[in-house]
């Protein structure tokens, strides 16, 4: 039993150690929104909270390290809700039921419109190939649309080092929402793409076409080359190839770009909540401030690494999936963040053969309405950082347009309407 004296004794020092946790929950504090989280305060902050979410919860392990050791610098801003349009909602209850899911190929068949999968159970064994067969089939893009970007090299150590100037095509043959029927042709196909060079003059002129079919065959693609001033059809097996002279393999767009089955394993780690950027700025481009900085104030080009987001990040709930490649794809595991309300990937990040972190792909995206009243969402600018290489590619969107009326049609999505858009 302890004496008065010794309890006389501890007493000081139970004191200092209530007033010391006394201090701590006093200190931690709910954040404004426009708090910058940055390397200089990251420690200081980590046990504060934004809408009602430690920062430490909301940071992945490799966003953190960006903070810390690449200059990011992260503005917090309130989510906002991100509305599905209730035209989505009724395609998805009409047509989910009919829509069968094979466990041995991971393959689905009778898709029409909507998410495949209304509804998907954590425990479900193959419950992450069905988050990404849902993102797959529905980006909630639009029917059509056409977007106008940059394609910016930029390095570490040297800054923006190269400009190109493109425009991206899209026309959605399933999941029609404004259309009088919601598959275009015959069904097979899922979404026709072109996309057009603009400049400089080495890319200018330069054009391809792909066909995305809806079954386990690969894509096919044509190029029209302007030198030769004729089409070549690509290899169909060119989804995990590099896009030339770019940070980006054709897998990165749009975060995943591969069909599901392709893919050798996906594993559902879990839900947990982190920041993103889903509510992107819209001044991407100020073409009054060419050849400076400031022409791309979405970018901090001014601060190394040079590669850097100027966004607010907003707290959202994400479904995190660990998806393992075919051998013969440059990664060896790629780990996706899927919003759990309409399943788009915010980033991803991408490991090397010897399981090292590699790169992190970025996508800045916006809730919008359509140019056809449609709700959607656009991504509004991406980032592909190798931190291997020291280098990255930002993809700025300066003119996205979705569902715009008689400028997207099916007609100009063949080899024929490639070779007249080329030239």
């Amino acid at each position: 039993m302890r004496t008065i004296a010794s309890l006389r004794a501890i007493a000081p020092s139970v004191a200092i150690a209530l007033s010391f946790g006394q201090l701590a929950r006093v200190e931690a504090a709910e954040l404004k929104a426009g708090t910058v989280i940055e390397k200089a305060n990251l420690d200081a902050i980590k046990n504060d909270s934004f809408d009602g979410h430690s920062v430490a919860s909301l940071l992945t392990e490799k966003v953190e390290w960006q903070i810390r050791e690449w200059g990011l610098r992260i503005t917090l801003d309130h989510a906002k809700p991100i509305p599905l349009d209730p035209r989505f909602t009724a395609a998805t209850k009409k047509y989910a039921e009919q829509v069968k899911f094979d466990a041995g190929s991971k393959e689905i068949s009778g898709y029409v419109a909507g998410y495949p999968f209304a509804e998907i159970s954590s425990a479900d064994p193959d419950a992450a190939y069905k988050l990404v067969w849902n993102f797959y089939y529905a980006p909630n893009m639009g029917d059509v649309f056409y977007n106008k970007y940059f394609v910016l090299g930029i390095s570490a150590d040297r800054g923006l080092e190269t400009k190109q100037d493109w425009v991206l095509m899209r026309y959605y043959m399933k999941n029609r929402l404004l259309a009088d029927k919601p598959v275009a042709g015959d069904g097979k196909e899922i979404v026709r793409t072109i996309n057009l060079g603009l400049g400089p003059e080495d890319v200018k002129g330069i054009g391809t076409l792909s066909v995305r079919y809806d079954g386990p065959h690969f894509d096919d693609y044509w190029a029209y080359l302007k030198t030769a001033r004729r089409v070549r059809r690509l290899s169909g097996g060119a989804w995990m190839d590099p896009v030339g002279g770019s940070d980006i393999l054709n897998d990165d767009l749009d975060l995943i770009n591969a069909r599901p089955s392709w893919y050798k394993s996906m594993k559902l780690v879990g839900k947990r909540w982190i920041l993103a950027v889903s509510d992107a700025r819209e001044d991407i481009w100020d073409a009054s401030k060419k050849g400076t900085p400031e022409e791309f104030p979405a970018i901090d080009i001014k601060n190394y690494p040079h590669w850097n987001p100027v966004q607010k990040w907003q707290p959202r709930e994400v479904y995190v999936v660990e998806a393992i490649p075919p051998a013969e794809h440059p990664y060896s595991k790629r780990v996706l963040y899927m919003d759990v309300n309409y399943y788009r990937p915010y980033y991803t990040e991408n490991y090397d053969k010897k399981g090292d972190f590699w790169k992190f792909v970025n996508g800045h995206a916006k809730p919008i309405v359509s140019e056809g009243g449609l709700k959607m969402v656009a991504l509004l600018s991406m980032d592909f950082i190798d931190f291997k290489s020291k280098h990255a590619t930002s993809v700025p969107i300066y003119g996205h347009r979705a569902d715009p009326k008689g400028v997207v049609t099916l007609d100009q999505f063949t080899l024929g309407g490639l070779e007249q858009l080329s030239r």
